[in-house]
């Protein structure tokens, strides 16, 4: 074969395949497909992060409701109630979740300290530690119940999202039956 016959075989094929345009949908998917996928996978983790928010201001709301109900709180109503907190958290696990519960007293001079706590996987407050409230709840000679929750949120994807978020509310509820919600052993 003449070098030139060569030449002009490759300028052929190389007008055909300049003009042949079959493949470029499946280059252009290509190009757009890990963005697209990432797009979709960001959606997911930010709606399952809002989700998980939103529960874990649920579990405050509840918490500190189910306490101010009452006029005192036995040792089996306490793991009643932080058992409810697991079942209002659901369907996320309950290992990531921190809920502390807590009566304030509020003294006539507007100091205001921890009466008693309890907590489900986390730390209860410590008795008799004076404690800085919102200006407009520090009523003086009154209580509070306080409703604390946290939940450590690991994202499913993490290249999307990356590093665990902790997502956290707070409650403060005034008693609604006594001036105290007092606690007992029994």
């Amino acid at each position: 074969m003449k070098p030139q016959s060569i030449i002009r075989r490759l300028r052929t094929c190389a007008q055909r395949f300049r003009a042949d345009r079959r493949g470029v949908s499946a280059v252009e998917f290509a190009l757009i497909a890990p963005f697209l996928i990432t797009l979709y996978l960001g959606g997911v983790e930010v709606t399952q992060a809002v989700s998980v928010n939103r529960k874990t201001t649920l579990v405050a709301h509840t918490v500190a409701d189910l306490v101010a109900q009452d006029t005192n709180v036995s040792n089996s109503e306490m793991t009643d109630i932080l058992a409810a907190s697991a079942t209002v958290a659901s369907p996320y696990t309950t290992s990531n979740l921190k809920v502390t519960v807590s009566s304030i007293t509020i003294d006539a001079a507007g100091t205001a300290t921890i009466d008693w706590s309890d907590s489900l996987n986390g730390t209860k407050r410590a008795t008799g530690s004076v404690i800085t409230l919102p200006s407009a709840l520090a009523v003086a000679n009154s209580s509070l119940i306080w409703g604390e929750v946290s939940y450590s949120y690991t994202p499913m994807f993490g290249w999307v999202m990356t590093g665990m978020l902790t997502l956290s509310d707070t409650i403060y509820m005034r008693p609604r039956i006594t001036n105290t919600v007092t606690r007992s052993a029994s």
